[in-house]
């Protein structure tokens, strides 16, 4: 395998094997065939999104990772088609007593008025029957574009806690699981503040990453008026779909032989202790925090042809793990300013034993 810079796209530039048009076997499910996923669905979603590689490797981390994603985006940015892109690209394979009422993808516009039911599901009486039957509501699906969250009151956003927290929703004190690859990706526009909700610390905390998009570059831009016509047609027959049974069995097997040096572990705990103690903060970072980031350090380890976490994902994950989780007092600091000071001592010493080939 080899190892691509850190500052490199991460499945553009890695010398992999050629992309395989049937799913991978499950006796041959090694770190390479969880690349070769992930490179797969990198090239769909890539195909439909242009000048978006670093947000498209930061969204497939956190699928990996079993994480949910917050974009804080401008209008227009791509990220509807982002979502929903990714959501095609996934296939469940499974029966459809097996599957049951599960999407592939689902788009909720979140409003003032939008209520608990109408994004859960709600109970339904029949009258030909006399029985109450359950309507499931877009919350059941695999990937799910939470559009504008902020814009909905506190008892639709603990609703939606309860789902990504839990993978399950409560209607009528009745629960009702969701499926296992489950996947938020919420949005928020960063200027429009007017009539909005700011999600609560607990939700916030649910995020694996919160990602701050700008515009594309100008070439970027061209490349999209070019490829109108190319991107309507859909992704082209060459870039076969990942079955949702891949995704799974990717994680588990990322879990399971992505090692994670005890420094890798120290380093995370004194950086959340140093970030704490700084006086400019008033909330530091949660310990879930620090349990999300294992599994995400893993799968970009993975990602760049690693079967092992350096300080280099340290340094390029932990912004956007920790940077919504930090909230500062007055006085003009910044966020991104306090947790990159806070990396500084951790990540020089793990680097240092990194080099000695002991993580």
């Amino acid at each position: 395998m080899v190892v691509v810079a850190v500052n490199d796209p991460m499945i553009l530039e890695t010398e992999m094997t050629p992309l395989q048009t049937a799913p991978v076997a499950a006796q041959t499910f090694g770190l390479d065939a969880c690349h070769e996923v992930a490179r797969r669905l990198f090239d769909r979603v890539r195909s439909a999104v242009r000048g978006r590689d670093d947000v498209i490797e930061l969204v497939l981390n956190a699928l990996f990772a079993d994480g949910h994603i917050l974009l804080e985006d401008f209008p227009g940015s791509g990220k509807t088609t982002l979502a929903k892109t990714l959501g095609e690209a996934i296939v469940d394979t499974r029966s459809e007593e097996e599957r049951g009422v599960i999407e592939s993808f689902r788009r909720i516009q979140f409003t003032p008025d939008l209520l608990p039911s109408d994004v859960m599901g709600t109970t339904i009486f029949e009258p030909n029957s006399g029985t109450f039957t359950f309507r499931p509501g877009p919350v059941f699906a695999h990937v799910v574009l939470a559009d504008e969250i902020n814009r909905t009151s506190p008892k639709v956003q603990s609703a939606m806690l309860e789902a990504m927290a839990e993978k399950q929703v409560t209607v009528d004190n009745r629960t009702r699981r969701l499926d296992e690859l489950f996947f938020v990706i919420a949005t928020q526009n960063p200027l429009d503040l007017a009539g909005t909700y700011p999600l609560p610390v607990a939700q916030l905390d649910r995020f694996l990453f919160k990602i701050r998009m700008t515009h594309i570059d100008r070439g970027s831009e061209l490349d999209v008026l070019r490829s109108m016509a190319e991107r309507k047609a859909g992704a082209p027959r060459a870039m076969p779909p990942v079955s949702r049974d891949e995704i799974i069995r990717a994680r588990a097997t990322i879990e399971e032989r992505v090692r994670v040096h005890p420094l890798i572990q120290e380093a995370l705990v004194d950086i959340a202790t140093t970030i704490r103690d700084d006086r400019r903060v008033l909330q530091g970072v949660s310990t879930r925090s620090l349990v999300l980031a294992v599994p995400a350090l893993q799968t970009r380890a993975m990602l760049y042809g690693r079967d092992y976490v350096s300080s280099e994902d340290l340094a390029a994950l932990l912004p956007h793990v920790f940077g919504h989780r930090v909230e500062l007092g007055a006085g003009g600091a910044d966020v991104h300013e306090v947790v990159q000071a806070a990396m500084a001592g951790p990540l020089e010493k793990v680097a240092r034993v990194t080099l000695k080939g002991e993580v």
